[in-house]
């Protein structure tokens, strides 16, 4: 730190500023940055009106290819912001190349610069802690470069470094890593999303393969990400073969539950026995699957409820799925009727009912059955199909037994109830006794006097 201290050039920034103060020279060389800065101003006002409409007519092109994709808005928002940077940095790098003095140019270039990142930032960002720290980081680097203590920092931070073998890790190279692989990952998921996007509107692939396809190719993208990113900084891939084994240990003993999901997703994903959209039932789970990620499956249940089962126990455990070749289902509604009935007359009225509920199909026809003869009522069920079990199964059911009571009140189908007789061959002296009624006692008033 007081190294650091030490390299601070305090008296040459007073020393300069006495002399820009008292220099005429300086104080034309303001001037004309002064105006440089403005007519680059002018400039980028004039290229904004002429580009306006090519940059809405893109930014329209993009929205219609792409709807979620937001970052469209900043080739209209932001496009004199980018103008400005863009003309005081050629400006600033073109002074300096003649020997000039344009630190304030160059100034004005970083200040737009600025602005730039913090607007985009806002947009991109919709984490507000991840927001609040790249602005900090912009304005940390912004106020160095401005003060002039931008390469003693870099100097200083890449002082603090700590070397394993042939690989040097300093404190600015792990910061810059973070940086450029945190942009390079944001990128890489972003057009993962754009790609995904795109495959879902494929109508030649299965909901499978575009999910499959889609977590392959975000792999993949992030995959490159982290390399080029490491590479950019100066990273050397092959220093970390020593710990490719300790890695694999690692992932075989303590990501072991995490890689069997995992490998377990990419089974299913390519044989297809559970896709999104299919209606499964798995133990007490019932409901269809809306997505497949790669650690687990997000089931939606009739009750709102949203069930992640991890892939392993789709593969594994028994899993039924109500839709996996043919998205038709057949529903039995058991009931019983009176012996007294006609059972012809009944199986009609319970064909009749069923294909007055809404989303019983006319193909296969509904029948009705007789199962067997019970203690107090003849069982029936009636069968009918449905070809859209992701709307439920019980609404359904419901509404077919509504229309039974219905159609069985209107032609007088009796529905019994557990009924027993009780016959009495014998009764104990001692429980008759009990039972007999006492004989009505006699109750004697008091006589009245005569008179």
């Amino acid at each position: 730190m007081g190294d650091f201290l030490h390299k601070v050039p305090v008296d040459d920034w007073a020393h300069r500023l006495g002399a820009y103060l008292g220099s005429r020279q300086t104080l034309e060389s303001v001037a004309i940055q002064l105006a440089v800065i403005v007519a680059m101003i002018a400039l980028c006002l004039g290229l904004r009106l002429l580009t306006r409409p090519w940059t809405r007519r893109l930014v329209r092109t993009i929205q219609q290819r792409f709807p979620n994709w937001y970052f469209a808005v900043l080739f209209d928002r932001d496009a004199p912001l980018f103008y400005a940077w863009l003309l005081l940095a050629v400006a600033a790098r073109a002074g300096a190349g003649f020997g000039g003095d344009w630190r304030l140019v160059a100034a004005a270039a970083d200040v737009a610069a600025l602005w730039l990142v913090l607007r985009i930032s806002t947009l991109v960002l919709r984490d507000a802690l991840v927001g609040r720290a790249v602005a900090t980081i912009a304005w940390a680097i912004f106020a160095l470069d401005l003060l002039g203590l931008l390469q003693p920092t870099e100097k200083a931070l890449d002082a603090l470094a700590l070397t394993v073998g042939n690989l040097r890790l300093s404190v600015l190279l792990i910061a810059k890593a973070a940086i450029v692989i945190a942009v390079l990952l944001w990128a890489a998921t972003a057009l993962a999303r754009v790609i995904s996007s795109r495959l879902q509107r494929v109508a030649g692939l299965s909901p499978s393969v575009r999910v499959l396809t889609a977590n392959l190719i975000r792999i993949a993208l992030v995959l490159v990400a982290l390399a080029i990113g490491l590479n950019t900084v100066g990273i050397d891939l092959t220093a970390f073969t020593v710990f490719s084994g300790a890695i694999g240990v690692g992932i075989g003993f303590g990501l072991q539950k995490i890689v069997s999901n995992f490998v377990s997703g990419i089974i299913l994903l390519m044989e297809r026995s559970i896709k999104p959209g299919d209606v499964i039932e798995v133990g007490n789970t019932f409901g269809h699957v809306v997505s497949l990620a790669a650690r687990y499956t997000s089931v939606l249940g009739r009750d709102g409820k949203e069930y992640l089962i991890p892939n392993e126990n789709l593969i594994t455990n028994q899993v039924i799925n109500w839709s996996y070749s043919n998205p038709l289902v057949r529903i039995d509604a058991e009931f019983g009727v009176a012996y007294a009935s006609d059972l012809r007359q009944v199986r009609r009225l319970a064909v009749e009912a069923a294909e007055q509920a809404t989303r019983v199909l006319a193909t296969p026809k509904p029948v009705c059955h007789i199962t067997g003869f019970g203690d107090s009522a003849v069982n029936l069920v009636v069968r009918f199909w449905i070809g859209d079990p992701v709307e439920g199964v019980t609404n359904i059911k419901g509404e077919v037994y509504l229309a039974l009571w219905e159609a069985f009140r209107e032609h007088g189908v009796e529905l019994p109830f557990p009924q027993r007789e009780l016959h009495l061959r014998s009764v104990p002296p001692a429980l008759a006794d009990n039972a007999r009624p006492p004989p009505p006692s006699r109750k004697r008033g008091k006589s009245l006097p005569r008179t």
